[in-house]
Order: structure tokens, then C-alpha cells, then sequence
């Protein structure tokens, strides 16, 4: 068994060159080898978003808090709120964060490949993020 006391772990700055505003992040879990589960709660500020990125295994968001909004590349923007699930399959290039208003926090899920869990691209563009939704 391996158990963290609450508040065991600090909270973490999401590293600039893989998003845009202010991102933090607390872990939740990374699983040691066989398994391969890796969580964390991730609060963006208002603004804040990933950038482009997709992972090998696939990625399941459960939204906690807030307005987000979340896209599949040449798909339309969509907005994520509280109880929200959204699972984003292996390969699927895409961004999410939140709204230009609003924060939100959600728990990303995914599992590790040879100890990767996703791979990073280009920033999303105040462009990209910007377009209406509806």
C-alpha cells in the first residue's frame, strides 16, 4: 500500500512551456509499474489553458469546478462544466482549460506508455482560444 497523507504532496506551478496562464497542479496518484495510472487536479485560472497535446493511451477528464472549454483539433470549441466526463482517445490531438471569464479545475486521468503520458506541441493561439463557442 502506498498512502498519502492529505496535503502531503505540494501543490505544483504547471511548467510554462506547456500552458498558457497561471496552471496548478496537486497530484493525486502515479502508479508504480505493472500499473501505469497517473491523476492530477488541475486549477486553471481564468484564460489559462494546455497546450496542444495528445496521449498514447487516451486521457479521461472529470470537470470539478468552474467553466472550461475544450477542443479536438478542426472540431468546434466546447464548453465543460462541473460533472462533466470527457474522454479524449489515444492520439487525439487537443487543448482544454478555462474559460476567459471563469476558472476550472478538473481531474486528469490517464495511463503512462513506457512512461509517457502525453506529448506536447505547439501553444494554443489567443486566435485558436478566442473563437465564439455556439
Amino acid at each position: 500500500m502506498d498512502f498519502h497523507p492529505a496535503g502531503s504532496r505540494p501543490t505544483r506551478t504547471a511548467p510554462p512551456e506547456y500552458f498558457t496562464g497561471t496552471v496548478l497542479q496537486d497530484p493525486i496518484i502515479a502508479t508504480s509499474s505493472p500499473a501505469r495510472l497517473v491523476v492530477n487536479s488541475v486549477s486553471f485560472q481564468p484564460g489559462a489553458r494546455t497546450a496542444w497535446h495528445t496521449h498514447p493511451l487516451g486521457q479521461t477528464l472529470y470537470v470539478l469546478a468552474g467553466l472550461g472549454r475544450i477542443q479536438t483539433k478542426g472540431e468546434p470549441i466546447r464548453e465543460i462544466r462541473p460533472g462533466d466526463v470527457v474522454w479524449i482517445p489515444p492520439g487525439e490531438k487537443h487543448w482544454h482549460g478555462a474559460s476567459p471569464t471563469n476558472g476550472m479545475t478538473h481531474l486528469a486521468m490517464q495511463e503512462a506508455l513506457d512512461g509517457n503520458t502525453a506529448t506536447w506541441m505547439e501553444k494554443v493561439t489567443d486566435e485558436e482560444y478566442s473563437v465564439k463557442i455556439g
